[in-house]
C-alpha cells in the first residue's frame, strides 16, 4: 500500500461531497478544510486522501514548526503532571527500602515500629490530597481571587512544614516545597 502524500496549508482538494476545498491547517492527526458547500470540517489524515483528490498542491511552510508525535506526548505528560492529571510512581529512597521507623515513648511501653514504606506511602497521599484540595480551591466559583489567595498559602505553609520528609524520596522533582522556594 502506497503512502498518500501530505496535504499542505495552502493545498487546493477536491471533494465528492463537499465539492472543491482548501486546507487550512495540518495537524498531527488531523487536516482542517474549509469546503465550499461542506464549510470547514476537520478530517483525519488516515482518510482524508481516500475521499478527495488534490487539484493543487502547495510546498510545506518552512517556517512551521513540525512536531514530532514524542514532542507532543512529552507536551501533554508534562502539562497532565502539572496539573494532577498524570500520576507518576513516587520512589522511596533506596536507602530507606526495607527500614523501618521506631516510635519509642518516653516511659517504658512498648515501642512502635513501622516500616518506612508504609509511612511513606502515607506521606505520598498526604501530598496527593493537598494537590487536588489545591485544584478545588483554584476552581472553585464562589471563592473569590482573595479567599483563594489566603487558602493557598495556608496549603503552601503545609507543604513547607512536610519539607522534613524530602529526606525520604528518592527523586528530588516529588519533594515538598513551601514558600521558601524548595530551600530546606
Amino acid at each position: 500500500m502506497e503512502e498518500q502524500p501530505a496535504l499542505n496549508v495552502g493545498t487546493r482538494v477536491l471533494h465528492d461531497r463537499y465539492g472543491a476545498g482548501y486546507v487550512l491547517t495540518d495537524s498531527l492527526t488531523h487536516y482542517e478544510i474549509i469546503f465550499e458547500r461542506g464549510g470547514k470540517l476537520t478530517l483525519l489524515k488516515s482518510t482524508a486522501m481516500h475521499e478527495m483528490e488534490v487539484v493543487e498542491a502547495t510546498e510545506p511552510d518552512p517556517d512551521t514548526p513540525k512536531l514530532t508525535l514524542s514532542e507532543v506526548e512529552a507536551a501533554l505528560t508534562l502539562i497532565l503532571d502539572r496539573y494532577n492529571g498524570l500520576e507518576h510512581e513516587v520512589e522511596l529512597g533506596d536507602r530507606w527500602k526495607d527500614g523501618s521507623l521506631i516510635l519509642k515513648p518516653a516511659n517504658d511501653s512498648q515501642p512502635k515500629e513501622i516500616p518506612i514504606a508504609v509511612f511513606f506511602h502515607k506521606i505520598v497521599m498526604l501530598r496527593d490530597r493537598l494537590r487536588v484540595l489545591e485544584q478545588n480551591i483554584n476552581s472553585h466559583k464562589l471563592l473569590s481571587d482573595e479567599d483563594k489567595i489566603g487558602l493557598q498559602q495556608y496549603i503552601s505553609r503545609i507543604y513547607g512544614s512536610l519539607t522534613t520528609f524530602n529526606v525520604l524520596f528518592k527523586d528530588k522533582r516529588d519533594y515538598f516545597v513551601g514558600t521558601g522556594g524548595g530551600k530546606e
